[in-house]
C-alpha cells in the first residue's frame, strides 16, 4: 500500500504510534497563550525509519486563536512561535541566515519567498553604522527560488551565501504537505533535523541540513497541500471502507488546497517573519518589528 504523504512528523508519529505504539518517539502537549504546541522527539534510528522522519526534534504550533480571528490573536500566535524558535536559535552575536524556499510563482509553494517581505535584515546595517546599530544582531535573508526557474538547487546556492556569510545558523522556511485538510495553513512546524526542499510534494531535492551545509539548520514550514491519493484513503477509512485500495488511487502528483490559499499564504509569511525577527532581535516588541520592517 503506498504510504499516506505528510511532511508533519505529528502525524506520522501519530499514525505509526496508533497502530502499534514505538519505542523512541516522545511526545508532549501543551497549550500557550491559546497556541497548542506538540513537541515529537525521534530519539532513535529505528523511531526515525518507522516514521520517515530524520532524528530530531519537531515542534508544530496550531494557530487556533489566528483561525478563530480572536482578539490579539495574530500577535499572541507570533510571540509563540517567537519563544520556540528563540529555543532553537544559537546564542550569542553570530550572523543567522534565512532562507526562503519555493516558488513565487505558485500561491501554495511561496510560504517563503514571501516571509522573505517581513524580516528585518540587519547584517549590511551593522557593518556600516555599528554606532547606529551596533546592538541589533546581524540577520541576512535569500530567497533561493527552485531549480526549474534558477537552473540551481536551493542547497548549492545556500552553501554558496553560507561560505561568505558565515551564519551561526540557517533558517530554512518552506511550505509542507499535511495528511488532514483541517492543519492546511493552520499550523507551523519547527525542527533542528533540516529540510529537504520539495519533498513534501514528491519533488524532493538535496537535503538542506546539518551535514550538509556544515552547521545548525532550522526548518520552519507551514502545510499549504494535501496530496489527492492520501486526503481519498482517509475518507473511504472514515466510510468504513477501508478495504478499498482501487488502481486509481496510485501516486499520481494531484495535490488540493483552499480555495483561500492567497490570503493564508500571505497571513503565514506574515506571522512566520515577525517570528523570526523577534527570536533573532530579542530586545524588540512586535510594535518595534512592525514599525520598522513596515
Amino acid at each position: 500500500m503506498p504510504e499516506r504523504r505528510t511532511d508533519l512528523a505529528l502525524e506520522a508519529a501519530q499514525a505509526v504510534t496508533a497502530a502499534a505504539g514505538l519505542a523512541g518517539v516522545e511526545q508532549t502537549e501543551r497549550t500557550e497563550d491559546g497556541v497548542t504546541v506538540t513537541v515529537v522527539e525521534l530519539r532513535t534510528p529505528e523511531a526515525a525509519e518507522k516514521v520517515g522522519k530524520p532524528l530530531g526534534r519537531y515542534v508544530t504550533l496550531e494557530l487556533g486563536p489566528v483561525q478563530r480571528r480572536e482578539a490579539e490573536g495574530f500577535q499572541r500566535a507570533c510571540h509563540v512561535l517567537a519563544g520556540e524558535l528563540a529555543k532553537l536559535i544559537p546564542q550569542g552575536e553570530g550572523t543567522v541566515l534565512v532562507v526562503g524556499l519555493g516558488n513565487r510563482a505558485i500561491t501554495p509553494d511561496a510560504v517563503g519567498p514571501l516571509t522573505h517581505e517581513w524580516l528585518l535584515v540587519t547584517r549590511h546595517l551593522v557593518e556600516q553604522l555599528p554606532e547606529v546599530f551596533g546592538s541589533f544582531r546581524p540577520m541576512a535573508a535569500v530567497a533561493a527560488g527552485v531549480l526549474g526557474t534558477t537552473g540551481v538547487e536551493s542547497a548549492e546556492l545556500v552553501r554558496g551565501v553560507v561560505e561568505r556569510v558565515c551564519p551561526v545558523c540557517v533558517i530554512a522556511v518552506d511550505a509542507l504537505a499535511a495528511r488532514s485538510m483541517k492543519r492546511l495553513c493552520t499550523a507551523v512546524q519547527l525542527s533542528d533535523a533540516g529540510i529537504a526542499p520539495g519533498s513534501g510534494v514528491g519533488n524532493c531535492r538535496a537535503a538542506l541540513d546539518k551535514e550538509s551545509r556544515g552547521g545548525p539548520v532550522i526548518a520552519v514550514g507551514v502545510p499549504t497541500v494535501v496530496d489527492v491519493n492520501t486526503l481519498t484513503r482517509d475518507v473511504l477509512e472514515e466510510a468504513g471502507r477501508g478495504d478499498l485500495e482501487p488502481e486509481a488511487l496510485e501516486p499520481g502528483g494531484a495535490f488540493v488546497t483552499p480555495r483561500d490559499i492567497d490570503q493564508r499564504v500571505a497571513e503565514c509569511a506574515k506571522l512566520i517573519g515577525y517570528a523570526i525577527d523577534l527570536a533573532v532581535q530579542r530586545g524588540l516588541t512586535l510594535e518595534d518589528v512592525e514599525g520598522l520592517v513596515e
